[in-house]
């Protein structure tokens, strides 16, 4: 009897450890799901955060502080430790969602599972301007973008020279990884150049007997002429009116670009004494690349140009950005002393 109760005050001595050990490890148990699964990122919308070409482990964690508002950084800390993070940092732009929790976003990182980045580029003159709007959207800096679009014998393998490659570049909205090489963006924009050129696109720019740089050029200078997009078709049929009966273009903007001003608000004569072969007064036919790089819209304006018969253009005198056009000579000077008289009335010299 006395060992039947002994026995029985062991089991449940034993049954009050289980129990104990039960609670004990539930507790643990839930204090470490917290520590691995619990949100603990503040942001109230997804923010990025960047690992770049120097494995900045700290520069990360701060990031993580100060822009996904990480409540408790000791602890991813101690979780990255573990799961051997620090070592293995892998380059990107990482998205942090609202609410993550540290185990996520690890296994995001330790995985490379980086969101894509929406790179834009538009209004764009010099091709300095673009590799400067490349950089500041994508980890790859400006020179080494430059170290491409200057080098002759690559803008060679890609049909163009360094005068043209600006048309390479078709201004739109592109998805491609923050930490893409130089190399690797112009390839995909040589692609999408290809894709933009369409056989129908082909056929229209040999209708109008240009290729399709030479589009770009003239559709770069009906740019830089109007800030109305409604003129642009009108323009592109008077330039090409000027083309095909051997005329010099005589585009300012073109003037511009060869003295290095797009800022000159009255173009005067010594600006059409200048040598140079974006001297559209001097020279003529179309000048030997594009003064910008032309939207689809200036593209496509070119390649469904307005048929008409103007062969001169000249800014209204109420400095709208639209334009007179004549078909002589005689109604063109109507409409340019109409123009120079309001530049002189303003005082624009």
């Amino acid at each position: 009897m006395v060992k039947q109760n002994k026995l029985k005050r062991s089991i449940r001595v034993i049954l009050w450890i289980v129990v104990i050990l039960v609670i004990v490890g539930a507790k643990v148990g839930y204090w470490g799901y917290n520590r691995l699964h619990a949100p603990d990122f503040k942001n109230k919308k997804t923010v990025y955060v960047y690992v770049d070409r120097d494995l900045n482990y700290d520069d990360l964690c701060c990031q993580l502080t100060d822009s996904a508002h990480c409540a408790r950084i000791d602890d991813f800390k101690a979780l990255a430790k573990v799961l051997k993070y620090p070592d293995n940092l892998k380059i990107g732009r990482y998205a942090v969602e609202p609410g993550m929790s540290h185990l996520a976003l690890l296994n995001k990182l330790r995985r490379g599972q980086q969101t894509v980045t929406r790179i834009t580029f538009n209004n764009i003159r010099l091709v300095d301007d673009l590799a400067e709007r490349l950089d500041e959207q994508l980890m790859i800096n400006k020179d080494e973008i430059l170290h491409y679009l200057n080098d002759p014998e690559y803008c060679r393998s890609l049909g163009f020279n360094t005068e043209t490659i600006g048309a390479l570049f078709i201004p739109n909205t592109y998805e491609m990884y923050w930490n893409v090489s130089a190399e690797s963006l112009i390839q995909r924009m040589k692609r999408e150049y290809e894709a933009f050129w369409t056989d129908e696109r082909k056929q229209k720019a040999k209708a109008i007997d240009l290729t399709p740089v030479e589009v770009s050029t003239l559709a770069s200078i009906v740019e830089e002429e109007s800030a109305a997009t409604e003129e642009y078709s009108v323009i592109a049929g008077l330039y090409l009116n000027r083309i095909w009966k051997g005329m010099p273009l005589e585009a300012d903007p073109t003037l511009k670009f060869a003295v290095g001003n797009f800022a000159i608000k009255r173009v005067l004569n010594w600006h059409k004494e200048v040598d140079s072969p974006y001297n559209t007064y001097m020279y003529a036919g179309l000048p030997p690349g594009p003064i910008r790089t032309p939207s689809i819209k200036g593209l496509d304006a070119v390649l469904n140009y307005m048929p008409h018969k103007y062969l001169f253009m000249c800014a209204k005198e109420d400095f709208s950005g639209r334009h007179n056009f004549a078909v002589t000579l005689a109604e063109h000077n109507r409409n340019a002393a109409r123009y120079h008289a309001e530049l002189n009335r303003r005082r624009i010299r």
